[in-house]
């Protein structure tokens, strides 16, 4: 197996990680229903994308 020849320093690796953090969806508020959606999602509560209808919901009775 391979061995690192010198100890690597915090700050290095510390460098390599800021990517690996968790971040928050950014979200907006659907112009249609006023239902949170995700950027670039169609509305999952009316189906509207960009203030036009995207997907015809099925009415189950």
């Amino acid at each position: 197996m391979a061995h690192p020849k010198r100890k690597i320093s915090k700050t290095r690796r510390d460098k390599r990680r800021t990517h690996d953090k968790a971040i928050v969806p950014t979200t907006a508020v659907c112009s249609n229903c006023g239902a949170t959606t995700l950027y670039h999602r169609v509305c999952g509560e009316c189906g509207f994308y960009k203030g036009k209808l995207a997907i015809e919901k099925a009415v189950t009775a």
